[in-house]
């Protein structure tokens, strides 16, 4: 799929090349958003601190971070390689296992992939509510999705 963005300085719009989810891993992104949901409601006692940092502080976080970033690197971030993905579990698997993070851990990753099966965003939800907001195409590569999004991408090119 192909992305228009407009440029105010230029009359041309840029096209930027949008990967997107296929149907097998928008429908595995929006299950696991919603067990990582009902885990952060039901498994664990709830704080509401846990919303807090994990629908507002964490996506502000991010946001800010992937804004600052696009303003001195303009390209999109391409960290799909075993690199990115080993960063990515390395910051994420504490997070669910440290008891004073799990919750909103649970809450940021479920909604960010919720949102992420709504857009066809494939990679790592990581960026979905940045990419949302700035209007980019930041990528951090996902263990988890990463072989259902390659399939689905074998199987399109193969037609």
């Amino acid at each position: 799929m192909v992305m228009e963005r407009h440029n105010e300085k230029r009359t041309e719009p840029d096209r930027v090349l949008v990967r997107g989810a296929g149907p097998a891993g928008r429908l595995a992104r929006a299950g696991v958003g919603l067990a990582l949901i009902a885990l952060a409601l039901f498994w664990r006692d709830p704080d509401w601190m846990d919303a807090v940092l994990g629908l507002l502080v964490a996506p502000a976080v991010l946001l800010g971070a992937m804004a600052w970033r696009a303003r001195r690197a303009p390209e999109p971030l391409r960290a799909t390689g075993p690199v990115g993905h080993a960063v990515n579990l390395a910051i994420a698997i504490p997070l669910f296992i440290l008891p004073a993070t799990a919750g909103a851990a649970f809450l940021f990753y479920g909604a960010s992939m919720l949102l992420a099966a709504a857009r066809r965003n494939a990679s790592c939800e990581v960026t979905t509510f940045s990419n949302a907001v700035l209007g980019r195409d930041d990528q951090i590569g996902c263990a988890f999705f990463a072989p259902i999004d390659l399939a689905e991408e074998a199987v399109a090119a193969r037609r």
